[in-house]
């Protein structure tokens, strides 16, 4: 490990304190409307998509259909027939006109182009074309309106209803249905028999297609579609408070590491919670003399040197496969759990030590800036978990251990090192310790009654 620039004195500067924030009024409202807003833009993002593959499935039921009517009755119809040919005419031009209505909302998609409102021109054409449809074929056979059930179109009623539950919005499954059970209801002829080709001689079959029976079977519809409305609102309500819960969690995350934010999503909160006692290495980072360097910046410069000092601490910590526990103001706290290996994470903390320090020194020289900092380290147990309230959870890690690293980084200065370990760490490390150690000596750690073997390296000038 080489040397920072050999020329820097001062003292180790007091670290930034935080005290909490108040709350401004209005605050919570603006928060909690914020939260209804992106509730409200995913949810939208969510019906957008299911009507992208509405498109899909569109096209795919219009050539299924037009490719199975060929398969099973085009054999045994008569072409020569004109209501025959003119029913051909009527479902291939239904068919194709559907098909052309998935294709566009397709490509509207592939273009980012669908907006919500469109959702309701589709739905509206898939009804009409339906309904159209019926009425074309009624017409065309020359049968009653209390055969309508008899005839094929209407089948297509239930998936066009299941298209419906599909956009997961039980205002679209009402209208769905409304405009079926209405259209449907308008070609019945109510309180008149059957058309003559199921009166004579078939009474039964005749009764079927009365006015009860129809009216029972638009009843059905009606109560599929307000079933699927009821299933479309829970989904609905599953998917928001999904969305909630899930904003809830990076909430209550985005104060952890990485890793720890990784176990959480794991569902592993409540052994967090609880708590674990674990061997690790700490090491503690300090700018020097931040306080007199930052009394001539301004706000700005302040906040601009923070925020890089502390960027390039995360790349350097993250080269290393480790965490920063947590910044305080210019300082930070770097944990290295043991693991299955603890000789392997003692090994990467005096690494680590050695590349901040070497990084710091780099970036010294960048800003043609005298600026040093303090490493300090100790091995040892701790006590680690997750702690807080539903609005805000923090890791923390806490311990003798913990202070001790913090006193022997305070310490580097007086000491006139910039990395100062204890020799618990070393020793850990074992032979494979990375670096040049030699012991300053044993010394009382404030706060300790007993006392430290520290260890330095490259010692400053």
């Amino acid at each position: 490990m080489t040397g920072g620039p050999g020329a820097c004195r001062g003292l180790v500067g007091p670290r930034a304190r935080g005290g909490p924030g108040r709350v401004k009024p209005g605050r919570t409202d603006m928060a909690a409307s914020e939260a209804q807003s992106e509730t409200r833009r995913l949810l939208i993002e969510a019906e957008i998509a299911s009507e992208r593959l509405v498109s899909i499935l569109r096209m795919a039921v219009a050539l299924g259909l037009l490719l199975f009517f060929a398969l099973t009755v085009g054999p045994f119809s008569d072409l020569a027939d004109p209501m025959q040919r003119r029913q051909w005419v009527f479902a291939e031009a239904t068919m194709g006109a559907y098909f052309v209505v998935g294709l566009v909302v397709w490509v509207l998609g592939q273009f980012g182009l669908v907006r919500r409102w469109m959702i309701w021109v589709t739905v509206t054409t898939d009804c009409v074309f339906l309904l159209l449809n019926i009425w074309l074929s009624l017409a065309n056979t020359g049968l009653s309106g209390q055969d309508v059930f008899v005839l094929p179109p209407v089948w297509l009623v239930p998936m066009a209803l299941a298209f419906g539950m599909l956009r997961v919005d039980p205002a679209v499954q009402v209208y769905i249905a409304v405009v079926l059970v209405v259209g449907l209801g308008a070609m019945l002829d109510l309180g008149q028999p059957p058309g003559p080709a199921f009166t004579g001689g078939a009474g039964g079959v005749a009764f079927f297609l009365s006015t009860p029976p129809n009216m029972m079977r638009l009843i059905m519809i009606a109560l599929a579609g307000a079933v699927l409305a009821v299933a479309a609102f829970r989904t609905r309500a599953l998917l928001r408070t999904s969305i909630g819960e899930a904003r809830r969690r990076a909430n209550l995350t985005r104060y952890l590491p990485a890793q720890i934010s990784a176990e959480l999503a794991e569902g592993r909160v409540t052994d967090l919670r609880r708590g674990r006692r674990e061997q690790m290495a700490i090491l503690f980072v300090d700018i020097r003399d931040f306080t007199a360097m930052s009394e001539g910046m301004t706000p700005e410069e302040v906040s601009e040197f923070v925020s890089d000092f502390r960027a390039r601490l995360s790349r350097t910590v993250q080269a290393c496969g480790r965490m920063i526990d947590k910044f305080m103001g210019d300082a930070a706290m770097i944990v290295f759990p043991a693991g299955p290996d603890g000789g392997h994470a003692a090994c990467c903390a005096l690494r680590c030590a050695g590349q901040i320090r070497d990084d710091m020194a780099g970036w010294s020289s960048a800003r043609g800036q005298c600026l040093r900092v303090g490493v300090g380290g100790h091995w040892g147990e701790v006590f680690s978990g997750v702690v807080g309230d539903d609005d805000r959870l923090e890791y923390s890690v806490f311990g003798d251990t913990v202070n001790v690293a913090a006193r022997l980084e305070a310490m580097t200065k007086e000491l006139g090192v910039p990395v100062a370990v204890s020799r618990d760490l070393l020793d850990r490390a074992g032979p494979g310790a990375p670096g040049l150690w030699r012991l300053l000596g044993r010394m009382q750690i404030r706060g300790r009654d007993e006392e430290v073997d520290v260890m330095a390296v490259d010692v400053e000038g």
